[in-house]
């Protein structure tokens, strides 16, 4: 992965982190079909990278972390177009939230349109006190896309979910906290770092372990109750004979950091 692969991201490759920027700022990072493109295969290149163990994804500039479509591509596209472009949106946050490595949010700015799936499809965000949440779909006179309306409805129950989207309104950075739509909230001048620290702590983790955290807690939000407890059993099977395993019960029992495999 390199900076110089794509014309709408910037890439950068630190140890086991991949960080994935958002290089849109004079359109607010606003998502047209040539930057969801870019961003797949990104984020299968990081999925597909051995070396890879976790991936922060941010918004360049200080003014947005992603508004959500770009109005101006959006407006030109024909019925088929906007169909494409719909399911293309769609299939990046499936691969974004079915990545088997643990996906890190860093919300710069504020959040809007399809950027909400964005930011809820990652495993945790981390936020700055300047993030705000606006739908904005009304105003336009779209209704929402990219699973926005599934990842709210899940996050704040029907009725928060209803209100939000149909008066436009904005969320400010300490309701979006009380809400869960974010993990934490942290000082803009300190986004980057706390972020990279959590990024390099996950990074130490047991790879299949946290793979199949992000599995269960999907499967839960819409399965049954006997079909994620024989899941659970599955990956508890799975990972009980693996080589992390015995590590990490190794160092348990001997008072220090187990060292997973790599």
């Amino acid at each position: 992965m390199s900076r110089s692969s794509f014309d709408t991201l910037l890439i950068e490759k630190d140890d086991a982190i991949a960080k994935i920027t958002l290089n849109r700022p004079d359109v607010l990072n606003a998502l047209n079909r040539h930057a969801i493109a870019e961003l797949s295969t990104a984020m299968k290149e990081a999925g597909d990278d051995p070396a890879i163990r976790g991936v922060i994804l941010t918004g360049s500039g200080d003014k947005a972390f992603a508004a959500g479509s770009d109005i101006d591509e959006l407006s030109g596209l024909s019925i088929a177009e906007a169909d494409t472009y719909a399911r293309e949106g769609q299939a990046l946050m499936d691969r974004i939230e079915s990545l088997g490595k643990p996906v890190i949010a860093a919300l710069n700015g504020p959040v809007a349109g399809g950027g909400i799936a964005l930011a809820l499809t990652a495993d945790i965000a981390l936020a700055s006190e300047k993030v705000r949440f606006r739908s904005g779909y009304g105003a336009i006179g779209l209704s929402p896309d990219a699973g926005t309306s599934f990842f709210l409805t899940r996050v704040l129950g029907p009725k928060r979910a209803m209100e939000f989207l149909l008066t436009n309104r904005f969320i400010e950075a300490p309701e979006a906290l009380a809400l869960g739509l974010v993990s934490r909230i942290v000082p803009a001048e300190r986004l980057a770092e706390e972020t990279e620290a959590l990024a390099q702590q996950l990074a130490a983790g047991a790879p299949g372990a946290q793979a199949a955290v992000k599995a269960l807690v999907r499967e839960a939000w819409t399965a049954s109750h006997e079909s994620v407890l024989a899941l659970e059993r599955d990956f508890m099977i799975a990972n009980a004979a693996s080589a992390d395993s015995r590590e990490g019960v190794s160092a348990f029992v001997e008072r220090r950091r187990p060292v997973f495999a790599r």
